[in-house]
C-alpha cells in the first residue's frame, strides 16, 4: 500500500507529491498522459508562482529556461492601453507546459515519489464506513488494458479542470452562467512583443497573448459562444484578423499546431475532497485564467493540499476536507472574488466600455489591479 496516492502529475499534483516525498511519506504518482506531453494552457508564472518555486528549489532550471515577464499589458476596443510592469526586481517567467511538468515531475521522483504515466483512473476505492463514505485509493488502467489496484491512506486527485475523480464523485460542476469557451494555438513569426503578458478585452471576448521559449506565441481567444468551434483554426484567425490592434501584428504570423478547444471553462466546486480525498490545483476550482495567475492559484493549492494530508496521516481523525476548505478561503477569498467579477465584467459589452473609460481617466486601479493579480500588491 502507498501512504498517498496523486492523480495528476501537472504542476499541482508533482509538487504535490514533492512536498510528500521530501515528508519522508510513501508517494505514487500518475498520469493518464505519456510524459513529456504538450499542453497549451498556463505557460505563464507570475512573481508569486515563481516565489513558490523558490520556496522548494524548483526555480532555478525555470529561470534557465524561461522567457522573463515583467508584467501585464490590458487594452480595450476603444484603444486604451495598460502597461503594468510588476516592479524592479520582479518578475515571471513563461515556460512551455512540456518542459515546465516534465521538470516538476523529474524533482518529484528525485525526492522519491514513484512515478507511473500512462495510466487512467478507473474509479475510486470506497470503504463504506460507518461515519462517511471514504476513498481508500483507486483502480487504474494501463494503456494496455492492465488493471492495477492502488490502496491509499489518503488520495489527492490533482487531475485538472475536467477531473474525471472530481466529477464522477459529484463533487465539481460547470456553472450554469457564464459559460466560456477558448481556441489556443502557438504562432510564430509574432513581431512587436514585449517581456510583458498580454489581456486585450473585446465587447463579448478577450484574447489573451503571451510570448514563451523557442519564438512561439501562446493565443487564446476566449469568448461565451460556442459558434464557429467547427472549424477552430478558421475562428481563431479571422477574431486576430478583425482586431484592430492585432491584426497587424498578426497578418505575418504562421499557426505552429492544431489549434486546442477547451470548454466549458469555470468549475465550481463546493467542497475540496471527500473522506479520504483531497481536490488540488483545477481540480478543486477553475475560473476563468484573465489575469495570468492560474499556475500560482494550482502550485498554492498544491501546498495547501499536501499540508493537510500530511497532517491527516499524522492525526486520522483530522476533518481534512473541512481543514482544507478552511485554508483555501483564507488563502485565496480575495483572489477568486477579483476573478468572479472580472469574469462577469467580460460578460458584459456595457460594462467593458465602462470599465475602459474608467480605466482611461483613472489608469492606476487597473495598475493596482495587475501587480495584485501577479502577487506584488494589494487593492
Amino acid at each position: 500500500m502507498v501512504e498517498v496516492l496523486v492523480i495528476g502529475a501537472g504542476p499541482a499534483g508533482a509538487l504535490a507529491a514533492l512536498m510528500l516525498a521530501r515528508a519522508g511519506v510513501r508517494v505514487l504518482l500518475v498520469d493518464r498522459a505519456r510524459f513529456p506531453r504538450d499542453k497549451l494552457c498556463g505557460d505563464t508564472l507570475n512573481p508569486g508562482a515563481m516565489r513558490i518555486l523558490q520556496r522548494w528549489g524548483l526555480a532555478g532550471p525555470v529561470h534557465a529556461h524561461g522567457l522573463r515577464i515583467d508584467g501585464m499589458i490590458v487594452t480595450s476596443a476603444s484603444g486604451v492601453r495598460i502597461r503594468g510592469a510588476y516592479g524592479e526586481g520582479v518578475c515571471g517567467r513563461a515556460l512551455t507546459r512540456r518542459l515546465l511538468d516534465s521538470h516538476l515531475v523529474d524533482a518529484a521522483v528525485a525526492a522519491g515519489a514513484r512515478f507511473q504515466d500512462g495510466v487512467t483512473v478507473r474509479e475510486v476505492i470506497m470503504d463504506d464506513a460507518e461515519t462517511a463514505p471514504t476513498v481508500r485509493g483507486a483502480v487504474l488502467t494501463t494503456n494496455d488494458g492492465k488493471v492495477l489496484r492502488v490502496p491509499a491512506l489518503m488520495t489527492i486527485a490533482a487531475d485538472g479542470r475536467r477531473s474525471s475523480t472530481a466529477f464522477k464523485l459529484g463533487l465539481a460542476k460547470h456553472p450554469a452562467w457564464p459559460r466560456r469557451w477558448a481556441v489556443g494555438a502557438y504562432f510564430t513569426d509574432v513581431p512587436g512583443g514585449e517581456a510583458f503578458g498580454e489581456m486585450h478585452i473585446r465587447d463579448g471576448h478577450y484574447v489573451g497573448v503571451a510570448p514563451v521559449p523557442e519564438g512561439l506565441t501562446n493565443v487564446c481567444y476566449v469568448s461565451e459562444s460556442w459558434r464557429g468551434r467547427r472549424d477552430p483554426q478558421k475562428l481563431l484567425l479571422e477574431r486576430l484578423a478583425a482586431d484592430p490592434l492585432l491584426r497587424d501584428r498578426f497578418r505575418g504570423a504562421h499557426m505552429a499546431m492544431a489549434p486546442v478547444i477547451l470548454g466549458p471553462l469555470a468549475v465550481d466546486v463546493p467542497r475540496p475532497g471527500m473522506p479520504g480525498l483531497l481536490l488540488a490545483g483545477d481540480a478543486a476550482g477553475f475560473i476563468d485564467p484573465m489575469t495570468g495567475d492560474g499556475l500560482r492559484f494550482a502550485l498554492r493549492g498544491a501546498e495547501l493540499a499536501a499540508e493537510v494530508a500530511l497532517a491527516a496521516l499524522e492525526r486520522p481523525e483530522l476533518p481534512a476536507v473541512d481543514e482544507l476548505a478552511r485554508r483555501r478561503r483564507r488563502e485565496f477569498r480575495r483572489k477568486h472574488r477579483l476573478n468572479r467579477t472580472l469574469r462577469t465584467l467580460v460578460a458584459s459589452p456595457r460594462a467593458v466600455r465602462l470599465a475602459a473609460a474608467a480605466a482611461s481617466v483613472a489608469p492606476g486601479v487597473l495598475h493596482r489591479v495587475i501587480a495584485f493579480a501577479g502577487d506584488v500588491g494589494t487593492i
